[in-house]
This record gives structure tokens, C-alpha cells and sequence, in this order.
């Protein structure tokens, strides 16, 4: 295959994140509005160029009252803060489908690196469109607090309401 230019799938892909809550739980959530530009041979990516755009206040854990105190200013802050972004500064390949994604990530204005364990699902052909599609899943964990999301609140039993560090997860399907 050859590098080429790759448009994400929306409909076939997900940013989502899980973080503890009151030291006993996981919250779980997603951005539902992002964006990426992505020029790639997706059987190796090391040369690839990948830029993501994610719109902060897109956020949703099905909770409104919750997804208000995020969009706020003692999280994302999204007035000031409307998007996170990730650029990809070097990628490796671990293993046949296996690659280390770093690059910057920026959260409410604070840029830090970031490694995503990312694995190449495969090619196919979408029956429907002819179009050709790619498939991707990543993850990492970053710490809350690098990126100044220092927000919290003190439990009656000790700890804290909102964990330290959050695990983000990636399913992206592309489009040729």
C-alpha cells in the first residue's frame, strides 16, 4: 500500500476516556465531535503524519450536570479551551501490527507527550461503498493534573472524588 490521504469514520469510531470515582469506581465517557488529518500507509505507519482535533465541549458521560462541570472552568474550560489537539512527533513499530504513537497533547492549553499503544486492525472493503477502510485501536493514560485539571474535592473517608489518571481509548475506522 502506499501513503495516501485517510478521512476518519465517524460513525465507526470513538475517543473515549474512564477515569475513578471516589477511589471505588470507574466514570466513563466520550467526545462525540473530532476531527483528524491523516496521511499514512496504514500497513506501517511510521511516517505517517497524524493531527487530531477534539472538540472539548463535546463531551458526554450521560450525565448533564456532570458534563456542565467539565465544560467549566475547573476542568476543560472550554470558553477559553475549545479543543484538545494531539500531532504525532515519532512513531515505532513494536511488532507486525503494533506501533508507539508519540506525539504532543494539548489540554486546556497545556502541551505535554503522550504515548499511545496503537494496534493496525486491518484493511477491508465496505460492501456498501466500495471504499476502502482502515481500523485502528489505541490507548494510554495520561495524569490529569500534567495537563493543570487540578479540580477536586476532599472524601469524608479519605481520598478524593476524581481520580489522578485517566485512561483514553481509541477505535478509529479511516476512509480511503
Amino acid at each position: 500500500m502506499t501513503k495516501a490521504k485517510w478521512n476518519v469514520d465517524k460513525v465507526h469510531s470513538t475517543i473515549g476516556f474512564s477515569i475513578k470515582h471516589m477511589m471505588i469506581s470507574n466514570v466513563k465517557g466520550t467526545f462525540n465531535e473530532f476531527e483528524a488529518d491523516i496521511v499514512a500507509d496504514p500497513t506501517d505507519l511510521t511516517d505517517a503524519e497524524i493531527e487530531f482535533k477534539i472538540d472539548a465541549s463535546s463531551v458526554d458521560t450521560k450525565v448533564k450536570d456532570r458534563d456542565d462541570h467539565l465544560r467549566a472552568g475547573d476542568f476543560f474550560d472550554v470558553e477559553n479551551h475549545p479543543n484538545m489537539t494531539f500531532k504525532a512527533t515519532e512513531i515505532t513499530k513494536k511488532s507486525e501490527d503494533n506501533y508507539d504513537l508519540t506525539g504532543d497533547f494539548t489540554i486546556r492549553g497545556t502541551t505535554n507527550p503522550v504515548t499511545f499503544d496503537v494496534k493496525f486492525e486491518g484493511v477491508a472493503k465496505d460492501p456498501m461503498s466500495g471504499d476502502e477502510a482502515a481500523g485502528f485501536t489505541g490507548s494510554t493514560e495520561i495524569s490529569r493534573k500534567d495537563f493543570g485539571l487540578t479540580w477536586n474535592a476532599a472524601l469524608e473517608t479519605g481520598g478524593f472524588v476524581v481520580g489522578d489518571k485517566v485512561k483514553i481509548n481509541i477505535e478509529i475506522q479511516l476512509r480511503k
